[in-house]
């Protein structure tokens, strides 16, 4: 990234390691594309219930140049309210079965339940996005263990009704800090380091001007 001296900002090189492929992070951002098999998420909720619209989408998607698709299976905007692992799996499971096989970029998970983690993972998923960074089950972890799963561990605080509750006030120092012990547990639960991305969890709880904070300091 340019600067103003005229120099420029090198990022360093990870190598994000999935149970069947690898991504490079650091040299350029890589590109997430969402699909959401929900009524309600605030972007697309609704749009992709159909299966084959779903599978045009995620087709659509890889296409456009995404690296990754991640599929979710239950809103957590603010005001959404909890559905049921069973739920979720019948929404999403039957579609990671079909997109697997047609595509080729990596699948991701966004769940937090641990049984439907574990059926994704089954159906061809290669990455875990636990926006509670392995808080809300206990049993995700031995999931992304047994399974050898990229993970996303997302900070936020609380349990499903308390997530998008914002503090006020914080530094981005303190969300680092949560960050490391959660990385911390995940490693020390048999996880590998490399399997491993962390989300500052931008707009979880956390007000706007921790948020903005949090944006700038991203080194």
């Amino acid at each position: 990234r340019p600067i103003a001296s005229g120099f420029f900002l090198m990022r360093k090189n990870y190598i994000w390691k999935l149970p069947r492929a690898s991504i490079e992070l650091g040299s350029r951002t890589a590109i997430m594309g969402i699909l959401n098999l929900t009524p309600d998420s605030f972007s697309d909720g609704g749009l992709y219930n159909d299966p084959e619209h779903a599978l045009d989408r995620a087709l659509e998607i890889e296409a456009e140049g995404a690296d990754i698709l991640d599929v979710g299976g239950q809103s957590t905007r603010p005001g959404s309210g909890p559905v049921s692992a069973g739920e979720e799996a019948q929404r999403v499971i039957p579609l990671l079965e079909r997109i697997a096989s047609a595509i080729k970029i990596p699948i991701s998970i966004d769940t937090y339940h641990a049984e439907v983690a574990g059926l994704a993972m089954a159906a061809g998923a290669q990455i875990i996005n636990d926006i509670s960074g392995f808080r809300m089950d206990p049993e995700m972890v031995t999931v992304a263990r047994n399974t050898g799963a990229g993970v996303v561990l997302m900070h936020s605080r609380g349990g499903r009704e308390a997530i998008h509750v914002q503090t006020a006030g914080e530094g981005p120092d303190t969300i680092r800090a949560e960050l490391i012990e959660t990385a911390a547990r995940a490693v020390k639960n048999g996880i590998a380091p490399e399997a491993i991305v962390l989300d500052p969890g931008i707009g979880f709880s956390k007000d706007r001007e921790t948020s903005l904070k949090v944006l700038k300091r991203l080194d």
